[in-house]
């Protein structure tokens, strides 16, 4: 059987589930020969590092700093150089040939129109007595369409719809979303064998309640997919119009009582006690009916419409008008002298390579999210015997060792009057890095310091963004369709998700 080619992505919170995950990796019955990357999500970064050496696996463990699991899986899937990329959760538990399965399940897709292959899941719930409330919700995982428990995605596919939404702050609703824009409801998005088990995490007596949060969510849902998006997606539609009215009943009893109407107080007190006593029993009749259980019902059947009805609203008002979900670029392409160091005209020196200011902070923002970056430079004194092309690639050198590594440097050795297809304005080098990395244009951005570096970058169809320097000519900035005052200007617009 042919080695699959996927990264497995695992977006972790740093629990001890995670480590009887890779456990679980380490022993399948066909050794797991694919890149893992572990997307370490907390927000301390003075937290302690995550232990992976024990484990015969190829790890990489990468930092995302608290965005949530949306952020964090794009952060994976960026860092990723594989044709398909495998998200699993940190709390799931695959079979011992979950692997061997994987590369079945990529296998049987391999020329066909599909965006992506999910696992099957199973949420093991008690057997000696009845579920909790929240056992029960857990199990709603298994018939849950399109849940990144243990998902699979063509990179390509993730590269052009941008990703994961990171306006989704929490593990909900993210998952269905990313499916519906790749097209799952089109059958891109297919079943496989591969199989892992999801065990019910504890949970304390208000996590049913901070569940409600979510509510906000689906009004983002709404807006990116349309009012017909939970029927589409198989998503339950909830209470919500229940809570919106016990919450009006409970608002109508404390009108009542501040106006001094009893009349009008009991009519909505008698409303919420129903209403509240209605769902109360409804998540308690199933249940273990045990003290405890009851206890944590009642408390959270009175709080839930209240919290529910709270985040509706701020999400309607949140996301209303929202637009499709863009993503950062995949590459950024950069303008060497001028743009990353100083301008010294034909420089064949390593020595006088002097970086432009804050520019290694700049571009490790940018390498830390994943980005891919490379260099595209003119390089015309070779043509004009100034300097050899040792020196060009001495001086690269230089600049990868004071500003970090690249993903491909490219330079044109040609003159002006050459007629070549490199040399800047012209697309060449441009096309061929988008070529080599397989980024379409559009998940491209150029940065340059003259029109030149702007004109090919439009004739590539790519974006672009000029930083000017004195030598900049005053119309080359008139001209600019978007110019900034520094290297870490631009990253700052671009990692806040300006286009």
């Amino acid at each position: 059987m042919s080695t699959p080619h996927t990264t497995i992505v695992v977006p972790t919170m740093g629990r001890a589930s995670l480590h009887v995950l890779l456990d679980s990796l380490a022993r399948q019955t066909r050794p797991v020969d694919a890149p893992v990357i572990l997307v370490d999500d907390r927000p301390d970064p003075g937290a302690t590092p995550i232990e992976v050496t024990p484990y015969d696996l190829d790890v990489t463990v990468v930092r995302s700093g608290g965005g949530g699991p949306a952020r964090a899986r794009n952060i994976g899937w960026r860092h990723s150089r594989t044709p398909w990329v495998s998200f699993l959760d940190d709390d799931v538990l695959p079979d011992d040939d979950w692997y061997e399965r994987l590369a079945e399940d990529l296998a049987a897709v391999e020329g066909h129109d599909v965006s992506g292959s999910e696992g099957l899941l199973t949420v093991p719930l008690p057997t000696d007595r009845r579920p909790t409330d929240w056992e029960r919700g857990t199990a709603g995982l298994e018939t849950s369409q399109w849940i990144t428990a243990d998902m699979s995605f063509r990179r390509e596919e993730l590269s052009r719809v941008g990703g994961f939404d990171e306006r989704f702050p929490r593990a909900f609703r993210e998952d269905a979303d990313l499916a519906m824009r790749l097209g799952a409801e089109q059958g891109r998005v297919v079943t496989g064998r591969r199989h892992v088990t999801h065990p019910v995490r504890p949970a304390d007596d208000l996590a049913s309640l901070r569940q409600q949060k979510g509510n906000a969510d689906d009004y983002l849902m709404r807006a990116v997919h349309g009012p017909g998006w939970q029927r589409r997606a198989a998503a339950p539609v909830g209470r919500r119009w229940t809570h919106v009215a016990l919450t009006g009943a409970a608002a109508v009893a404390v009108a009542g009582l501040v106006t001094r109407r009893p009349a009008v107080a009991a009519v909505g007190a008698l409303g919420w006690l129903g209403g509240t006593g209605e769902f109360a029993w409804r998540r308690i009749a199933p249940g273990p009916r045990d003290r405890a259980e009851v206890r944590r019902m009642l408390l959270t059947s009175a709080a839930i419409p209240f919290a529910a009805t709270w985040h509706s609203a701020l999400g309607a008002l949140r996301h209303r008008g929202a637009g499709p979900w863009h993503g950062l670029p995949e590459l950024v392409l950069l303008d060497r002298d001028g743009t990353l160091v100083e301008d010294v005209p034909y420089n064949g020196d390593p020595a006088e390579v002097r970086p432009m200011p804050g520019a290694r902070e700049a571009l490790d923002r940018l390498r830390r999210e994943g980005i891919r970056l490379a260099v595209v430079s003119n390089q015309s004194g070779v043509a004009r015997g100034l300097i050899t092309p040792d020196q060009v690639d001495a001086v690269n050198a230089r600049v990868a060792e004071l500003l970090g590594p690249f993903e491909a440097v490219y330079t044109c050795p040609h003159g002006p009057d050459d007629g070549c297809e490199c040399r800047k304005p012209a697309p060449g080098m441009i096309k061929q890095a988008l070529a080599d990395a397989g980024v379409a244009p559009d998940r491209a951005l150029m940065i340059g310091d003259i029109g030149a570096d702007l004109e090919a970058a439009e004739a590539a169809g790519v974006d672009a963004v000029l930083v000017p320097t004195p030598v900049t000519r005053p119309e080359e900035i008139a001209g600019a369709p978007r110019a900034a005052a520094s290297l870490a200007d631009v990253v700052e617009d671009v990692l806040r998700g300006a286009r």
